[in-house]
């Protein structure tokens, strides 16, 4: 009989005693079964584990000092390298001295004179005295005489109309225009009017169409452009201009109390649903 021990008693649910009563004609591969036959070597694992990873934490400091100790270190080399310390050779008296260095190149020089300021003689002669000779200055008025030398004066091929000068569209001014009704009405204007394209509906392109145009004095719309139209979807971008053309007339902008044409700029966004 083997010796009792404390995982071995009858009231110790790991003792294999106990165990092999309990699960008699039951399976053990898996289950309690195995849980309790390593139960005892799981705790030795466990206990094991702990107390190394318990002493790795606290040697870390003194591994971490050991580290930079080692990299503080520093070698320091010597040169040991012989230096020759012999006396030169003797000067011989009968060897001839050595030729001198060559004179530096000579550079050409232009000398610089200074120039002279002279006063420039005054021409003293009196004016010259009229005579009959000399044409003279009528105080009479002459009609032409039908001389071809006479100065003839094209007559003017307009139509004598100046026309307008076209003043270039403000992009922010003391009263910037409205539409009618307000920024709301715009936007219900918008919903209202825009038809979204077939061809881009059924290819499920989506995106927002930046239009410019110009808000003219009398409030009329003109000048309307594509900034940056929808990629792929020609159609909205064709679509954002003709609402925007078919636009009534908007209250113009004014600047320093007269009305001025004002470009505006408005995104129209199509969005499948």
């Amino acid at each position: 009989m083997a010796e009792e021990t404390l995982f071995n008693q009858w009231t110790s649910v790991v003792a294999d005693s106990r165990n092999d009563v309990v699960f008699e004609n039951k399976h053990k591969d898996y289950g309690a079964y195995a849980i309790r036959r390593n139960y005892n070597r799981t705790v030795f694992w466990a206990l094991t584990i702990s107390a190394a990873s318990f002493l790795f934490a606290i040697s870390v400091p003194a591994i971490i000092a050991w580290i930079k100790n080692i990299q503080e270190e520093k070698v320091v080399a010597v040169d040991i390298t012989s230096q020759d310390l012999t006396a030169p050779p003797p000067v011989n008296p009968d060897e001839p001295p050595p030729p001198p260095p060559p004179p530096p190149p000579v550079m050409e020089t232009v000398k610089f004179t200074p120039p002279v300021v002279e006063d420039e003689k005054v021409n003293d002669d009196p004016p010259p005295v009229q005579t009959e000779e000399t044409p003279q200055i009528s105080t009479e008025t002459h009609e032409g005489d039908g001389d071809k030398n006479d100065i003839i004066i094209p007559e003017s091929t307009g139509n004598g109309v100046v026309e307008p000068v076209i003043e270039a569209p403000l992009t922010i001014v003391e009263q910037m225009p409205t539409f009618p009704g307000g920024e709301g009405e715009l936007m219900k204007y918008i919903q209202k009017n825009v038809q979204y394209p077939q061809v881009e509906k059924e290819a499920g392109i989506s995106g927002t169409c930046y239009v410019t145009f110009v808000v003219e004095k009398n409030g009329t719309i003109s000048d309307v452009k594509v900034l940056r139209g929808i990629s792929g979807g020609p159609g909205c971008d064709k679509e954002a201009i003709r609402v925007i053309k078919s636009m009534p007339s908007w209250k113009a902008g004014k600047q320093n109390g007269r009305e001025v044409r004002v470009q505006f700029n408005l995104p129209i966004k199509f969005t499948l649903r």
